[in-house]
């Protein structure tokens, strides 16, 4: 079991960056897939991206494109989403999540049930 903890959420002005870390800890030792999920309140959690187990695929949603990046160092077992032009629509609590499936078979149709360990969120709050 692997677990998550995110941070480096915050304030940010529309036009800003934040950049947000996902910290793993226990069972890290093969590669894994993970994405960054986002849920709005009243919303429902939707994909943001997905990074391969050694990073060197990578896959956005289209509302992030050439937006945000995502980017994995392994040897600190840390996966980060670098959010740049944010915008206010982007305001969610963001989580970060491990998949066990192969990075193909989650890109076809990214969701939330093909990852299997979360962390607790972090917020990001854009002001209109």
């Amino acid at each position: 079991q692997v677990q998550l903890v995110e941070s480096g959420g915050g304030l940010a002005q529309a036009g800003g960056s934040l950049r947000l870390s996902c910290a793993a800890s226990g069972r890290t030792d093969s590669s894994y897939v993970t994405g960054w999920f986002r849920q709005a309140p009243g919303k429902e959690r939707e994909f943001v991206a997905v990074i391969s187990g050694g990073g060197g695929r990578t896959t956005y949603a289209d509302s992030v494109k050439g937006r945000f990046t995502i980017s994995r160092d392994n040897a600190k077992n840390t996966v980060y989403l670098q959010m740049n032009s944010l915008k206010p629509e982007d305001t969610a609590a963001y989580y970060c999540a491990a998949s066990y499936r192969s990075y193909t078979d989650i890109t076809y149709r990214p969701t939330s049930a093909g990852f299997g360990s979360w962390g607790q969120g972090t917020q990001v709050i854009v002001p209109s």
